[in-house]
């Protein structure tokens, strides 16, 4: 699918920025994977957070074979159960517990758990996990933060999400410890709702350029 075969490729590198889709209805689920494809992002985190989540995963897995689809919002092990069983090849948590982090480690697909701390970054770097969500991201010090963790923890990367605009975007990008950002500018709610599927398209395009 898209290129990408192996369970152990690296959701950092993918593309710069990896939007997070809410969806209410599944049947945008193939239209907006499409479009976000099409401007140049292939990693899609729909997140569990409505019903239509799984449904949405399935839907990209089976019929948009560019797409890179993940599930984000992961809180439990059953979680983690049913999004693997829908065709999801990446988690994304939030935070994690010693029991849903085992559950991600046994899914066999990649997966980022979330961090704000130094000590929770070391206690995952013991786990010999490398690839982390910093999340709240501008809530839990932004560019500022990440950039005092990169000498002391140098084999950590992070996929900042959380508050995180187009305008600031680059900022995160251009530090040596991130391979990525999560966000959500790129899917504004009036572009969903008239399922304006060009606008987004053009919003993705967009954001795919941002690294510079």
């Amino acid at each position: 699918m898209g290129g990408v075969t192996s369970a152990a490729f690296s959701v950092l590198s993918l593309a710069p920025v990896i939007p997070v889709v809410v969806l209410d209805d599944a049947a945008d689920a193939v239209p907006l994977a499409r479009a976000l494809v099409a401007g140049g992002l292939p990693a899609i985190e729909v997140t569990l957070r409505t019903p239509a989540a799984l449904d949405a995963v399935r839907a990209i897995a089976d019929e948009v074979p560019d797409a890179v689809a993940g599930a984000g919002t992961v809180l439990t092990a059953e979680q983690v159960d049913a999004a693997r069983a829908a065709g999801s090849r990446f988690l994304v948590s939030p935070g994690w517990s010693p029991r849903l982090l085992g559950a991600m480690k046994d899914s066999g697909v990649p997966f980022l758990p979330g961090v704000s701390t130094a000590s929770e970054v070391v206690t995952l770097l013991d786990e010999g996990l490398t690839e982390l969500k910093f999340f709240p991201a501008e809530a839990a010090g932004g560019t500022s933060h990440l950039r005092s963790l990169a000498a002391p923890l140098p084999r950590a990367r992070f996929c900042p999400t959380g508050g995180i605009t187009p305008a600031m975007a680059p900022a995160y990008l251009a530090l040596p410890n991130v391979g990525c950002v999560g966000g959500t500018w790129m899917l504004p709610p009036d572009a969903l709702a008239a399922k304006d599927w060009p606008r987004i398209e053009r919003l993705a395009r967009e954001a795919a350029r941002l690294r510079g």
